[in-house]
């Protein structure tokens, strides 16, 4: 079949501009998807995901995305499916197979017993092969170390192994070796020597404003299981005033001051403030704290400004998990 040089020419320019348009399109889009995700908005942020997936379903970083968008929303399976794909097109990227081990282990958590002994060995897997991959990666390690702490020693579970891990990131991370120390710490019931390693984490995370915001509200946490509600309360305060700019930490203390029972005023009033705020996060998805603010004043009795909170998540994530609470008429 013969093809006259100059449309040959026109069409080789064709594929050139659009490929060109694609490779400018994608970083763009899963700038907007990260950008959505992060002020909550997850219909907005899948909706580019699944435009930019179609162009390229080769498009490691939009999967991996897709799955840390699903598992904000409580949709483990689908988590799972999509860390599966960002690992199959890029197996040597170790934070993609530490999203894949969080993935399983969400869905381990709410499995029934012979399910989830099958998936925690996929969790342990998974955490070992993102440490291998890269050493130096903090998350991955600290992971890796609280899964050693809570599992038990027929799923790989093993104090010892959580120690080197902790030895290994105090020159990565200190902040985040003291909290591993803590952690391991409370595993064995030394809650002296835990408060000291929460506390010495504190003292670690002083550089950053947010890390130790968090680092109090993790300290207010370990205050609330050993049932300590005083240093519960100031250490969660702590915090407050340290995280200026309103950010996660908050709805941490929230959450701690919620499952203890007491101060609900103080934690509607972080809530509220994390929403109005400039600080959203992936990790305090937006349509999430709006079911728990909801969730919150429904306990008192305020049902109106409940459902204004529960068709504010609505508006961001049609999907979400929570929204079985949302009935306000019970």
């Amino acid at each position: 079949m013969h093809i006259e040089i100059r449309k040959l020419v026109a069409l080789a320019a064709f594929w050139s501009m659009m490929a060109g348009a694609v490779a400018f399109a994608a970083p763009n889009g899963m700038d907007a998807a990260q950008s959505a995700f992060t002020r909550g908005r997850a219909d907005d942020a899948l909706q580019t995901l699944n435009a930019a997936l179609q162009l390229d379903r080769q498009n490691a970083p939009a999967w991996n995305l897709q799955c840390r968008v699903y598992l904000a929303q409580g949709r483990w399976d689908d988590a799972v499916a999509s860390c599966q794909r960002a690992v199959q097109i890029a197996p040597s990227s170790s934070q993609y197979h530490l999203w894949l081990g969080r993935a399983y282990g969400e869905k381990a958590s709410r499995a029934s017993l012979v399910s989830a002994y099958q998936t925690a060995k996929l969790v342990h897997a998974e955490f070992e092969t993102a440490v291998t991959l890269d050493g130096r990666n903090g998350e991955a390690l600290s992971d890796l170390g609280e899964y050693y702490v809570e599992a038990p020693r027929i799923l790989g579970g093993s104090y010892g192994k959580a120690e080197d891990l902790a030895q290994q990131l105090s020159t990565l991370d200190p902040a985040r070796a003291d909290a591993l120390r803590a952690t391991i710490a409370e595993g064995k019931k030394d809650y002296a020597g835990a408060e000291q390693n929460w506390r010495a984490r504190i003292a670690a995370s002083q550089s950053s404003q947010e890390a130790a915001a968090q680092a109090w509200m993790d300290l207010g946490s370990f205050y609330r299981r050993r049932g300590r509600w005083d240093e519960m309360l100031a250490a969660l305060k702590s915090g407050a005033a340290a995280d200026t700019d309103h950010g996660p930490a908050l709805v941490d203390g929230a959450s701690t001051l919620i499952e203890s029972g007491r101060e609900p005023q103080l934690a509607a009033k972080w809530l509220r403030e994390y929403l109005n705020g400039n600080a959203l996060n992936e990790t305090a998805p937006a349509f999430a704290v709006h079911v728990q603010l909801g969730n919150l004043l429904k306990k008192q009795g305020d049902l109106t400004a409940a459902d204004r909170e529960f068709a504010a998540s609505r508006a961001l994530s049609a999907n979400y998990a929570g929204t079985a609470e949302m009935n306000t008429g019970d």
